[in-house]
């Protein structure tokens, strides 16, 4: 039985992945679909005195991705909607499989990090920043001496 594609792509892949029955909830599955696993990919590399974070966040533009740091946690936040006039085009969709909607990833980076710290650099859909670690302080061994009663 041959099966229809496009470019070269199965129409009915990760089909059997609608029959999948987790004994939890996938979050994430629910809100973004199938492909979930390939939204907001992050890497983070531990240098002498920074964590180096890059996220995946193709087909965003600068001005829809969005970063707020709060109490330690720094969040970033992208959001997408189609263009209006794609909407507006007559004819039935095949497959649609361009993303519209948010997403966000927070990351504890603790509460000595402040927004100066941060300096963001977004290129070629890559966002790009470093996070300062905190210094350590070294402990100072005080003895505290108890009097004996006697």
């Amino acid at each position: 039985m041959m099966m229809p594609s496009i470019f070269g792509e199965n129409l009915f892949d990760d089909f059997m992945d609608d029959f999948s029955f987790p004994t939890f909830p996938n979050v994430d599955k629910e809100l973004y679909g199938k492909h979930a696993k390939n939204l907001m990919k992050t890497d983070v590399k531990e240098t002498g005195n920074a964590y180096e974070i890059d996220i995946d966040l193709p087909g965003f533009k600068k001005d829809e991705i969005q970063m707020e740091l709060k109490d330690g946690v720094l969040t970033v936040s992208a959001a997408k909607g189609l263009d209006k006039d794609e909407e507006d085009k007559k004819g039935n969709y095949i497959r649609k499989e361009r993303y519209a909607g948010s997403m966000s990833r927070s990351f504890y980076v603790g509460k000595h990090v402040t927004v100066e710290d941060v300096h963001p650099k977004y290129e070629s859909g890559i966002l790009s920043f470093s996070v300062p670690k905190e210094e350590a302080k070294p402990v100072e061994e005080k003895k505290h001496y108890i009097s004996i009663e006697g």
